[in-house]
């Protein structure tokens, strides 16, 4: 995870590289835990989920303290659950490993767990097309470890390898629900701009929010 990532002045996440989103999701509630500087470090926003073959993003519609968007890697989502609960909203849980600096011993640095709640419309595009894409990188990134040597130590998991996962097909099959508000990105929001992130360490930016 990374913790306000970059952002254009709209909201939209500063794509990496090779970065493709494929659909948002906007008036849902985001919780998570774990955030410095936070109360508790427990955080619960409203705002808009962005969906790209890379990650996920958060971007709240007001800053809550200093958190203002929250970037997932999809390769290190683990445990996703829909839930129906009938006295509740439908929701997505699980939880995302962070993004450990360079340099950094990954044991100091513990799961997030997440949820996202759906108040406002239904959730039959969202959801499908969240577990698709989840299953799909993983299944491109279990293919590209089998190509490394069995006696070599694991490598450390580059989050942006995610980028070569094929979603065109998953894109032009996936069902559109009338009731769910999800909107699906026939082409790239932010073409107008050749800004692209090169590396998932966490930078100051002009265009951060």
């Amino acid at each position: 995870m990374a913790l306000n990532p970059q952002l254009f002045p709209n909201g939209m996440p500063v794509p990496f590289v090779n970065e493709m989103f494929v659909f948002a999701r906007e008036g849902v509630e985001f919780e998570i835990d774990k955030i410095p500087g936070t109360h508790g470090g427990n955080v619960k926003a409203k705002g808009t989920i962005y969906m790209s073959n890379v990650r996920m993003v958060f971007v709240a519609n007001k800053p809550v303290g200093s958190f203002g968007a929250f970037d997932m890697p999809l390769l290190f989502v683990r445990g996703e659950k829909f839930s129906q609960p009938i006295f509740f909203c439908n929701n997505i849980s699980g939880s995302v490993d962070p993004v450990v600096p360079d340099g950094e011993h990954r044991a100091l640095y513990s799961p997030h767990s997440f949820k996202i709640l759906f108040k406002e419309g239904g959730c039959g595009t969202f959801v499908p097309l969240f577990f698709n894409l989840i299953a799909s990188v993983r299944q491109y990134s279990q293919h590209s470890a089998a190509q490394f040597a069995a006696s070599q130590a694991a490598p450390r998991v580059d989050p942006l390898q995610a980028a070569q996962t094929p979603v065109d097909e998953m894109m032009r099959s996936a069902y559109v629900d009338p009731n769910d508000p999800t909107r699906i990105f026939l082409q790239q929001p932010v073409q107008e701009s050749q800004l692209r992130r090169r590396t998932y360490q966490s930078q100051p930016a002009e265009h951060s929010m």
